[in-house]
């Protein structure tokens, strides 16, 4: 059995408040890291912070993944708290949905700034911890958008397919280093971002909320939704020492929807 325990190591989470984020965050806390909750808004992560049984836990609020100087501080604030950080995982994300041809350019740079970007100015700013240890984890959550093509999200497909290729091109770069980079690529999850989609298509098409779950879980061969608890189940295990020769890889926790290889 791989041990997954993370005794005193840093661990920063971005978008730790809600769904998948917090549910990484609160496996890792449990697995004895400490932790920094990185996001934009105070209370989800205060109110996470509260419900862990692990007090080596750090709030940044105020976080903006697209903000190179924001991004700046607060990993500055989180090393001050816990020191050089061994594990990031990139976890802030959006998902706007519209027709290609409806889709403004405003949207296009958001998604890509923050699902992206977000992803390259965390990382560019924490690497150098890792690279002085000679030893580090870096996570990233894409989807399952970043390995196939779904419709009316061409924006985040795009944006996911970056990550997926960013992670593959980090982990060569960074192969001798003693750091590994890999891509975790949910299916669809039971998160808020979630519960926004089906809230769009109920608006979009009149079906009921019961009837919009149904048909996005038909996409899984198991007929079922994955957990956040599954995700961060993953995440635990790339974190951990017996995962030290995975790197570059996309891993996708969809119930058998994409098939890599």
């Amino acid at each position: 059995m791989t041990d997954r325990t993370l005794n005193y190591q840093h661990a920063l989470v971005t978008g730790a408040g809600t769904g998948i984020g917090a549910a990484i965050a609160a496996a890792c806390a449990r697995a004895g890291a400490r932790v920094s909750l990185v996001g934009r808004r105070h209370e989800p992560l205060a109110a996470l912070q509260a419900s862990l049984p692990n007090a080596q836990t750090h709030v940044v609020a105020d976080f903006d993944v697209t903000d190179a100087g924001k991004v700046r501080a607060g990993v500055a604030s989180a090393r001050a708290k816990f020191g050089p950080i061994d594990i990031v995982v990139n976890n802030a994300g959006e998902a706007p949905s519209a027709p290609f041809a409806k889709t403004e350019l405003a949207t296009w740079n958001k998604v890509l700034a923050v699902n992206l970007t977000g992803t390259f100015l965390v990382t560019r700013e924490v690497v150098s911890d890792m690279i002085a240890k000679r030893a580090g984890r870096v996570i990233n959550i894409a989807s399952t958008a970043g390995l196939t093509g779904y419709a009316y999200v061409s924006a985040y497909v795009a944006a996911k397919h970056g990550v997926v290729g960013l992670t593959r091109s980090l982990a060569l770069e960074f192969a001798r280093t003693g750091i590994t980079v890999n891509v975790v690529c949910p299916g669809y999850t039971e998160t808020p971002m979630f519960e926004r989609a089906i809230d769009n298509i109920v608006a979009k098409t009149k079906r009921g909320r019961d009837d919009a779950r149904a048909a996005l879980a038909t996409s899984n061969p198991q007929g079922r939704l994955v957990t956040p608890e599954e995700v961060a189940d993953t995440v635990l295990w790339l974190a951990s020492a017996g995962a030290q020769s995975i790197t570059g890889q996309a891993i996708a926790i969809a119930g058998g929807e994409v098939m890599v290889g």
